[in-house]
């Protein structure tokens, strides 16, 4: 899979699953380009989000909606996410 292909993916789950007024997702994956266990094909990604839903929960609480959701694609292909919810 492609950046921009999981990008999408990930996007389209999102709005599918929460009231998101805004999301912005960038590719971080250069932030790990040296470490051990990155793997070609597994990618880092900076979620970018604004939802009235999602600000309503704690930030761990959200944060595990958003694994839920995103279980696949964290299994195959995400090597790192960092979640910014406003």
């Amino acid at each position: 899979m492609n950046i921009n292909d999981l990008i999408s993916i990930v996007k389209k789950k999102l709005e599918r699953n929460f009231e998101i007024e805004n999301i912005f997702i960038e590719d971080k994956s250069f932030l790990h380009k040296n470490h051990a266990g990155n793997l070609p094909g597994r990618f880092h990604l900076k979620l970018n989000i604004n939802s009235k839903e999602l600000n309503k929960f704690s930030r761990i609480e959200s944060n595990k909606k958003i694994y839920k959701v995103l279980k696949d694609e964290l299994d195959k292909y995400i090597h790192s996410i960092q979640i910014l919810i406003s």
